[in-house]
Formats: structure tokens, sequence, C-alpha cells
């Protein structure tokens, strides 16, 4: 799955990622960007509700489940559905967790040193994070120069119109939240989500 994992977000390059306490809009969301061709996307667990929806949503599409810090979480929402877990850290009880249950997990770094260890503990794909806030692509071509094996997924206010500039600069795919989301209905994230991904393909 591993390898699956990489392959597949780099046929897509746009990770779409949904952060919400209301479960209801989750889901909405989700299936806004189901609707608009996207196969694979982030979770964010704020609170439990959000489990029931990675349940309905993971029969549609692949479910990442997001801002995951502890092995209870992670069983929790592989538990649901989730086929990914995803971590704003790296942290080693999450490594041995995603091992032993076969689990692909994606660790947080944001340092070139934290990104070296997660990949040395055979992370598949690491999240560069928060990427706005480190330098953008700029900082990923920097962290990658030395280390070119790394597979990296870029979030933190990423921006639509950075996607392919960052995939580029070597990134497997994008993270995009808020830019993708936020402020559009539910019609509008659908309409927004095919022509990007058309735009990727060309």
């Amino acid at each position: 799955m591993n390898e699956n994992l990489v392959k597949l977000l780099l046929q897509e390059k746009l990770f779409p990622i949904i952060r919400s306490r209301d479960p209801q809009k989750v889901r909405d969301t989700a299936f806004a960007l189901i609707d608009g061709g996207i196969k694979f996307m982030e979770i964010n667990v704020v609170n439990p509700d959000i489990y029931y929806v990675i349940d309905e949503v993971s029969k549609h599409a692949k479910v990442c489940a997001g801002g995951i810090i502890t092995s209870l979480q992670a069983q929790t929402a592989v538990d649901a559905g989730a086929e990914v877990l995803s971590s704003p850290i790296f942290q080693m009880n999450l490594v041995k967790f995603s091992k032993d249950r076969q689990v692909p997990f994606i660790a947080g770094a944001s340092t070139a040193n934290e990104a070296y260890s997660a990949w040395k503990a055979r992370v598949p794909l690491i999240k560069v994070y928060p990427i706005s806030a480190l330098g953008g692509v700029s900082y990923l071509e920097n962290l990658l120069r030395p280390m070119p094996f790394l597979n990296i997924l870029p979030m933190g206010a990423a921006k639509l119109s950075e996607i392919k500039d960052y995939i580029n600069a070597g990134a497997v795919a994008v993270g995009v939240g808020r830019d993708l989301l936020s402020g559009y209905s539910y019609s509008e994230v659908t309409g927004r989500v095919k022509n990007i991904l058309k735009e990727l393909k060309d």
C-alpha cells in the first residue's frame, strides 16, 4: 500500500484537506470533492463525531484520517475505514502502529532533520508543514536539493495556483484546504475541483 499511496498521489497531484468541527459540513464537502473527481482526501479528526463521517465517505473514496497524534486515535480511525493516517508531527508510536497494522502513515516534519528521521523510519510520505510559513516552494527546493529521495507532501496554507510550482520543485502532491474550500458552496467546490484536475493533467 505504501508504494500505491505514493503512486496515487503522483497521479492526483491535488490532495484536499477537510477540517471542520461540523460533521455534516465535513460529509457534504467530502461528497462535493468526490463529485468533482477526487479519489483520495484527508479528513481531519477534530472531534469524535468525525469518525462517523470517515465511515460513510470511505465507502466512496480513499480517506486519510488527519490530525492523528495518539495510537488510540489511529486505531479508531482505521476501524472507521481510514486507509491512511496523517499526523502534524513525527513520532515513533504512530510509525509502530502503521507497521503493525499495515496502514500507511504520513508523518509531519518542518525541518531537514525531522524529514530525514521520518525517512530513516521508513515513513513512505512526509508532510512538510506549515509549508507557506517555512518559505513555500523555495523551502521545498532547498530541502530536496541534498535529499532528493524524500517523498514530500507540502501542506499548510498552500494555494491551488502554486500546485504546479511545488510539483516542479519535486513534491509528490500538494495538500490544499482553505484555498480550495473556504467560502465556496458545495457545487462551486465540485466545479473548482474539476477545473484544477483538468489543468493539472494538461
